[in-house]
């Protein structure tokens, strides 16, 4: 029903992925498995609604209508058993872009704010191109399986974080916190008064054995104090029309974040990014679940392949997102070593461990998010590139 084994042809549009290839002087053999956008066409549906968009021809002032309210409130009702409230909605044209507002709104310069490392690294650079201090609470690898430090958690919230970024489901690690785990996250921000922005962009990319609990279900007493961040981005491969979700239950933080969005001259979503996300949520569901079926089996693809051709490589297994976190320590590679050999002697454009923070270091983030013959060249060179060393 949906092809995802067809092969597109990226290099010669607007790709950050493919394009830069070309503009960075890297090899044309080089294949890109790094930035999180998939190289499968969108739903259908969300082309057929850009079409009729198109059709239209006036592309003016819009905002999220109602329909494109209750659309959203839809899908995390069916899909995570979790139902906001409509206004509590807030759009903006990036998930990213709501963190530096939201650190904007709720702190101070100076402040600290408190990740998770190995995170996402943007995390970073929002806290501290704002003026705020990064505070780590490193996640624990125990049995190939990355766990939150609850004591160090405690400490660190104790000790004048103004602010916790969560990401769950976790990238790059793949974890998928659990309803127990995200209670037991919720209590802490609560008795320690800091409130929590909560990246949950990949919560529909959460296997079924491992479903993604929304932080505000495990722990709704956190309302007042919590911002979580949404978009049909990566789930429907729209990053480039920039249409974001952000749920603020709370009327005093609500406005607090709409002034910060104000100031920035930020007005509202273009035409065809609510056209898609509404579209994307209303009739996108089945081509989601196609899609996650083709990842799960690139999954296993690459576990199958590490462990006949490359055991000396480790997959940490993920429970979630389309990330793969492998462990390559084993090749006696420092960081800058490992990125060079992979780019020149693999031909492979990976995300480097250490770019997620220092205990990232000798990992790599492999992005499944392709066709199966583009995974399948792509761990060939890595073969090659390793055996001839």
């Amino acid at each position: 029903m949906f092809d995802f084994d067809r092969e597109i042809d990226r290099r010669n549009d607007s790709s950050v992925k493919w394009r830069l290839i070309q503009e960075l002087g890297y090899s044309q053999e080089t294949l890109p498995l790094w930035v999180a956008d998939m190289d499968f066409s969108t739903a259908p549906c969300v082309q057929e609604a850009l079409h009729r968009a198109a059709d239209h021809g006036i592309f003016g002032y819009s905002e999220a209508t109602a329909e494109y309210k209750a659309a959203a409130r839809r899908w995390f009702a069916e899909r995570h058993g979790w139902t906001p409230e409509p206004d509590w909605l807030v759009t903006t044209p990036g998930v990213v872009f709501a963190i530096s507002m939201a650190i904007q709104a709720l702190t101070e310069p100076g402040d600290a704010i408190l990740v998770q490392p190995p995170v996402y690294y943007p995390f970073y650079n929002m806290i501290e191109e704002n003026g705020r201090t990064v505070v780590r609470n490193p996640l624990r690898l125990r049995d190939g399986r990355y766990e939150i430090d609850f004591a160090d958690l405690e400490a660190k919230l104790r000790s004048g974080v103004k602010l916790f970024i969560l990401c769950s489901p976790h990238n790059p690690v793949g974890r998928v916190w659990t309803r127990e785990e995200l209670r037991r996250v919720g209590e802490l921000c609560l008795r320690c008064g800091v409130p929590v922005l909560s990246d949950e962009i990949h919560c529909d990319f959460a296997f079924a054995e491992t479903p993604h609990t929304m932080l505000l279900d495990a722990c709704p007493e956190l309302q007042d104090r919590c911002l979580v961040c949404t978009a049909p981005s990566k789930s429907f491969n729209l990053a480039g029309l920039q249409a974001s979700n952000i749920w603020i239950p709370s009327a005093e933080l609500r406005e607090r974040f709409r002034k910060v969005l104000s100031r920035c001259g930020y007005f509202g979503l273009n035409t065809m990014a609510l056209e898609a996300c509404r579209a994307a949520y209303e009739g996108g569901g089945d081509w989601l679940d196609a899609c996650k079926a083709y990842l799960r089996e690139n999954l296993d693809f690459l576990r199958q392949f590490l462990q006949e051709k490359l055991p000396e490589l480790r997959l940490i297994e993920p429970q979630g997102t389309y990330f793969a976190w492998v462990d390559c320590s084993a090749l006696g590679l420092n960081d800058k070593e490992l990125d060079r050999f992979l780019l020149e002697k693999a031909k492979l454009w990976l995300d480097g461990g250490s770019m997620f923070g220092p205990e990232g270091s000798g990992f790599q983030r492999f992005v499944l998010a392709c066709t199966r013959k583009t995974l399948r060249e792509a761990l060939g060179q890595l073969e090659a590139a390793i055996r001839s060393r």
